[in-house]
């Protein structure tokens, strides 16, 4: 039995717990080099290259590494430091300077309907991510529908089901192969119930799909016609354990779909956590486009593992 009524102050030291477990893998990897790097050994040029090599063990990426590796660089210059413990501030502030402008709640209250597409490969964690969504939304006070959209799989259809009948809320579905149809007759649904927020699954696949791709773009056209200026949200899941690969399927869905956040599961029990840092330098110098913001993370199977996305509790639980 999932409990919905956990006191704040008990929910979220429950959630730092649970964040910090599932980092321990990251965490282990960073800890074990970078501690014995920041120990006080003197900065120097293997310094630095013995750090690019962990932040890449943990899958921070070549670009965000050699961001964060010149703010360290910048900072022994300006403070003078000759040892590798004066720098470990600094790097909690170069991971927060490279985080924080990701880290931007997801607002639904500026349309009713609000309405949220979202999309991913299969096996990200879509329709789990849905029922844990439609879980925070109503402990905020908001009214949930879900559209089971992925009728590609007459499974996510039951998974989809079922978290409509933990949460309590209604799911529309259709028996017909027409994802655009189920969610355009959602957002009518929506309308007529006054619901808040419209959780709209969609089919899974890859980039490399472009029929597919092509096909998830009609499924935005049509929710466009369905509301004016909706979908409100594109909202793209990844794995964690997908590490790099992640980042390809940003680029690429973003190309297609013009992504507004994003949502990382399965960060428990993963290495690979440093992928947030990849994440967040995407966009970085490429254009003038803003950094796509990474709404949640999930650590588990409970209903609750899914929560917004904070930098200072992610660094704090990374670095230990």
């Amino acid at each position: 039995m999932f409990s919905f009524l956990k006191g704040g102050s008990e929910a979220k030291a429950g959630w730092s717990q649970r964040l910090r477990d599932g980092l321990a893998r990251t965490r282990q990897i960073l800890n074990t080099d970078v501690g014995d790097l920041f120990a006080g050994s003197r900065i120097d040029e293997a310094f630095f290259e013995s750090l690019e090599t962990t932040l890449l063990a943990a899958d921070v990426g070549v670009a965000a590494s050699g961001f964060l590796i010149e703010r360290l660089r910048s900072e022994a210059r300006r403070g003078g430091f000759r040892e590798t413990h004066e720098l470990k501030s600094a790097m909690r502030a170069a991971l927060l300077e490279l985080l924080n402008p990701i880290a931007v709640p997801l607002d639904v209250n500026s349309q009713r309907p609000f309405i949220i597409m979202l999309v991913g490969v299969n096996g990200a964690g879509k329709t789990t991510s849905i029922g844990k969504l439609a879980n925070h939304f109503q402990k905020s006070g908001k009214s949930v529908l879900l559209a089971a959209g992925d009728t590609f799989r007459a499974a996510a259809r039951e998974q989809l089901q079922t978290w409509g009948e933990r949460n309590n809320v209604a799911v529309i579905t259709q028996q017909s192969g027409d994802a655009a149809a189920v969610i355009f007759d959602a957002i009518n649904a929506a309308r007529a119930r006054n619901i808040d927020v419209v959780l709209a699954d969609t089919a899974g696949r890859l980039p490399t799909q472009l029929h597919l791709m092509e096909e998830i773009r009609k499924v935005k056209r049509v929710i466009a016609k369905a509301a004016p200026g909706a979908p409100h949200e594109v909202l793209l899941v990844l794995d964690a354990n997908t590490g790099q690969n992640a980042v390809n399927q940003v680029r690429a869905f973003d190309e297609a779909l013009d992504v507004t956040g994003l949502v990382l599961t399965k960060l428990d029990g993963t290495a690979k956590g440093g992928v947030i840092c990849a994440i967040a330098h995407l966009r970085s110098g490429a254009d003038s486009k803003p950094a796509i913001p990474l709404r949640f993370i999930g650590v588990g199977e409970g209903i609750d593992d899914l929560q917004p996305f904070n930098a200072d509790e992610f660094v704090d639980a990374l670095l230990g």
